[in-house]
């Protein structure tokens, strides 16, 4: 077997001079992905690429050694057969094999599927594998015992590689050292036709089949082709520069596409650096591992989803408190300061607010500072695109000097369509729209709407997907004329900023035919209370609005045991409701928030879930978003009882019987 000399010899000849035929390809383009790896291993060859914490600290693999582990991987594909089109699962936790197994893949010319972690061996992942027509699946140790159960009823299914090492193999498992080890020998004898194949790769064939959530249907896979990705990167970059010496620690699974986009290739193609979560015996495990992982790698931006957010505000604060009410106290105080002074960041300092820069400062300096340290002290912003992310969120981490800068994009857009940035922003908008994009907002006949008004927004561009797999009818719905119809509301204001309102299949349809999105209003109640872990609005065409409510059981005996009530008694489950109601009734005419959202969108009748929505249950998918027709077909029992008249009485003999089963014999 030969030894990695001369894949060393090889990699670096190709750093000098590059493979591929000049008539074809243009260094200062990169059309491919392959492209991508190619230039910036030339350009970067130094540079720490990927940091992965394997033992007690984190190590990194530069440009230069990605790319020789990369040639092995896909020459070693290769070898075994893997040929261009073939589609490659990978499921794996976030790790630098992840990375290389997916460019791996992408240089034989194969399609990646890669595929979230978080789906159990059923149905879901069942239908993944078969519906893409995976021809093999490359699967960490953690997660084989999901592909085990399922294999044989896969007719696709040739090959399993192992991303980790076993005692023993089974006849079509092989692990992925193995296959390297195949590689170096593939290269040693088939140098010019490795060159040939991986050269022979288009801009325009198919790079990623990523499997939609699911959330009102089966599951599509959008098609994203190898210059859909190199197009939103350089759209991406538009926005703002990533300096070479910029670093993240990169929380997102790496199946989802922002990361996916953002994490792993904006860092590619500008010789900047990431490190993954240092793995656990499991999810929750790795999860328990970010602060001190922070600590370590002291990043300089961070991409963030609302949940992420949620937590490490619950962090901070929690911290706040066990300092003592003064301190407590003069962080409210500090926060009250902040919040006026930075406004909705478009007006920063301006006007009057300049008066209050001093004492901004000071409590920047003696208090805010302190935090941010918490985050390794450089962190600078958090980037978000993942959902609709409340504006107290925002203003919160942009009062202790960390921005969370909101985007908006979708898979099909591969996904990035605009963003906040740190010279250019406002709370509460997904920012500008990047540059070689055209986007629109269309009314429900599809004419362009003017500036301010609310519709659907389509947009344009080399970013947007080919089509889903095997699905012509859904394809021919979504992008019409060339333009993708994304099924998100918004509108474009005069500066140009964009604002996401929420997705049309959710929408609450009044009895006289007005709509509303209710994701800002759900995301915001569940934020702001501790007694609500879960809510969804329900309203098609009612004469009125209800919703479906799960209680935090742990918080309302915590207020039950202050208040010195038994939870085991009517009278106790009736103060528990009226409590509950209470807090609904702060955003309704008189309440502390009563402008803040149209008072026919709040919920005039309210069912207590004695049962939480779940991945478990199939009433939130594997992104952790409600699946609201499936919520809607589960209680559709209990949606009909909230239009009967004793349901307006949110102290009704459904909501006690709901909390005798959350409570027991509390």
């Amino acid at each position: 077997m030969p030894g990695s000399d001369f894949l060393n010899e090889l990699v670096c000849a190709n750093d000098l001079k590059f493979p591929f035929p000049k008539k074809k390809y243009n260094l200062a383009i990169m059309r491919t992905l392959i492209d991508l790896l190619e230039t910036s291993a030339q350009k970067y060859g130094n540079n720490p690429y990927i940091y992965e914490k394997r033992t007690d600290r984190y190590e990194a693999l530069t440009y230069r050694e990605t790319k020789e582990h990369v040639y092995k991987t896909a020459a070693g594909l290769l070898a075994l057969g893997i040929r261009k089109g073939d589609r490659v699962a990978l499921i794996s936790e976030s790790r630098t094999d992840w990375v290389i197994s997916e460019l791996g893949v992408l240089h034989t010319g194969a399609v990646c599927v890669p595929l979230s972690i978080l789906l159990k061996e059923g149905a879901d992942l069942k239908f993944r594998l078969e519906h893409s027509e995976t021809r093999w699946v490359i699967v960490s140790g953690n997660q084989l015992d999901k592909i085990n159960p399922i294999k044989k009823k896969l007719n696709k299914l040739e090959k399993v590689i192992l991303l980790d090492p076993r005692v023993s193999y089974e006849k079509d498992e092989i692990f992925m050292g193995d296959v390297r080890n195949l590689g170096e020998e593939y290269l040693q004898n088939n140098h010019d036709k490795f060159l040939e194949i991986i050269s022979s790769v288009d801009p325009d064939d198919y790079a990623n089949i990523c499997y939609t959530s699911g959330t009102t249907a089966d599951p599509k896979g959008i098609i994203l082709s190898h210059r859909n990705y190199t197009a939103n990167i350089e759209q991406t970059l538009s926005l703002m520069p990533v300096p070479e010496w910029w670093t993240t620690l990169l929380i997102l699974p790496w199946d989802h596409s922002f990361a996916h986009t953002v994490g792993i290739y904006i860092m590619l193609a500008t010789g900047a650096s990431f490190a993954s979560v240092q793995s656990g015996k499991s999810y929750l495990d790795s999860l328990k591992n970010i602060p001190g992982n922070i600590k370590e790698i002291r990043p300089v931006f961070m991409l963030s989803a609302p949940a992420l957010a949620k937590n490490l505000r619950k962090g901070i604060e929690k911290g706040i408190r066990e300092k003592g009410p003064v301190a407590e106290s003069l962080f409210k105080h500090a926060m009250r300061i902040a919040y006026r002074y930075n406004g909705i960041g478009w007006d920063r300092g301006k006007g009057f607010k300049i008066f209050l820069k001093p004492l901004y400062k000071l409590f920047d300096v003696i208090l805010f500072k302190k935090i941010r340290t918490g985050f390794g002290g450089r962190l600078r912003f958090f980037f978000g695109g993942a959902a609709l992310l409340d504006i107290e969120l925002q203003r919160f981490f942009y009062a202790i000097g960390i921005p969370m800068l909101q985007g908006y994009g979708l898979s099909e857009a591969s996904p990035v369509i605009s963003g906040n940035t740190e010279k250019r922003h406002k709370l509460g908008s997904s920012g500008h729209i990047v540059k070689n994009l055209d986007l629109k907002i269309c009314d429900e006949d599809g004419n362009e709407l003017p500036v301010g008004d609310k519709g659907e927004i389509v947009v344009r561009g080399e970013n947007v997907m080919k089509g889903y797999w095997k699905n012509e009818k859904a394809t021919k719905e979504t992008i019409r004329n060339g333009w993708l119809h994304t099924g998100d509301m918004g509108y474009v204001d005069n500066d140009g900023f964009l604002y996401v309102l929420g997705r049309f299949k959710s929408l609450l349809i009044s009895d006289d035919g007005e709509k509303y999105s209710p994701e800002g209003i759900e995301e915001t109640i569940t934020d702001r209370s501790q007694y609500i872990d879960q809510l969804m609005l329900y309203n098609n065409q009612n004469k009125y609005t209800s919703a479906l409510l799960v209680p935090n059981k742990e918080a309302l005996l915590r207020w039950a045991k202050k208040q010195n009530i038994s939870l085991s008694d009517v009278k106790g489950q009736e103060a528990v409701l009226l409590e509950i109601e209470s807090v609904i009734n702060q955003y309704k005419q008189g309440g502390l928030y009563d402008n803040l959202f149209p008072f026919r969108w709040l919920p005039a009748a309210i069912a207590i879930l004695d049962e939480p929505f779940s991945m478990d249950n199939a009433l939130l998918n594997s992104t952790g978003k409600m699946v609201r027709g499936k919520i809607v077909e589960y209680h559709n029992d209990k949606i009909d009882y909230l239009y009967t008249p004793e349901a307006k009485n949110i102290v009704n003999s459904q909501n006690i019987t709901a909390l005798r089963k959350i409570f027991g014999n509390n």
